[in-house]
């Protein structure tokens, strides 16, 4: 059964020895971890709530169904829209050569949320060959061959650039054209479109798009009803939001939430 702990410190789980160290916590709406970072790498899931990861390579949305790998080391924070129950799995960096040294957020398979689960409730040094380790060993497999999701909005590194995603991500519904965030620039459309491709490797429509997307996922989490979504965020009618989020993530945003398996993905590289 799966016992949440409500105030453990992380540091028990993420320093210990062991390939795999699994830890339960449970937040209210709108906590936040603050900037911090691990020496393990971390599988970051809930199996209730949604949370918005930040980092200095970008921003990721995480719902339920989905988990977001980490590698060791890297700076992080998370906040959670409305009450999260996460459980994350601790991999020891000796253990992480096979999994992706970049953050990616994976479909969550039904058979690896019971070992998350199952890894919750073990406890204390466990014997490779128990059947705690042979979970843990499990859990480490079923992860290393997970599909990733386009769950991420890249962050530019480019002054200019980040004022314009900044003000983006603030006003997603924003019309402003490449040539209008120019002007405000002081450079042309061009250098706009070349500053997206080199910085985030999307092109500004893509951006604009996936941030879109994102802070929809948001406020459908929160509650909000679909039809109302689609209008906040600019789209012309309810069926042209479903379209595109369809396009962007293999289903509808009213499956979404549901689906463990969406059918757009793309495997480890």
């Amino acid at each position: 059964m799966d016992k949440p702990i409500l105030f453990p410190d992380y540091r028990e789980f993420d320093h210990r020895p062991r390939p795999v160290t699994v830890m339960a916590k449970d937040f209210p709406a709108g906590a936040s971890t603050g900037v911090h970072h691990h020496p393990s790498g971390q599988l970051i899931y809930a199996v209730h709530g949604v949370m918005v990861v930040h980092t200095d390579m970008g921003r990721w949305v995480v719902p339920p169904t989905r988990g977001l790998w980490m590698p060791p080391a890297v700076r992080h924070e998370l906040r959670m829209v409305g009450q999260v129950r996460m459980r994350t799995a601790y991999v020891h960096p000796e253990a992480t050569h096979d999994l992706p040294g970049h953050c990616a957020v994976i479909a969550v398979s039904p058979l690896l949320r019971e070992l998350i689960l199952a890894a919750v409730g073990i406890e204390g040094p466990y014997q490779e060959d128990s059947r705690d380790g042979r979970v843990m060993r499990l859990l480490l497999d079923e992860l290393r061959q997970l599909p990733t999701l386009p769950l991420r909005l890249p962050r530019p590194a480019d002054r200019r650039l980040r004022t314009v995603c900044e003000a983006i991500v603030a006003a997603p519904d924003d019309k402003t054209t490449a040539r209008g965030w120019g002007a405000r620039l002081g450079v042309d459309a061009k250098t706009v479109h070349r500053l997206f491709l080199r910085e985030t490797g999307m092109t500004f429509g893509q951006w604009r798009q996936q941030a879109r997307l994102l802070a929809a996922l948001e406020r459908i989490a929160e509650g909000a009803k679909i039809v109302d979504v689609a209008l906040e965020l600019g789209y012309a009618s309810p069926s042209a939001f479903s379209t595109m989020f369809k396009r962007q993530f293999g289903v509808t945003p009213s499956a979404f939430f549901g689906q463990a398996e969406p059918s757009v993905v793309q495997r480890h590289a």
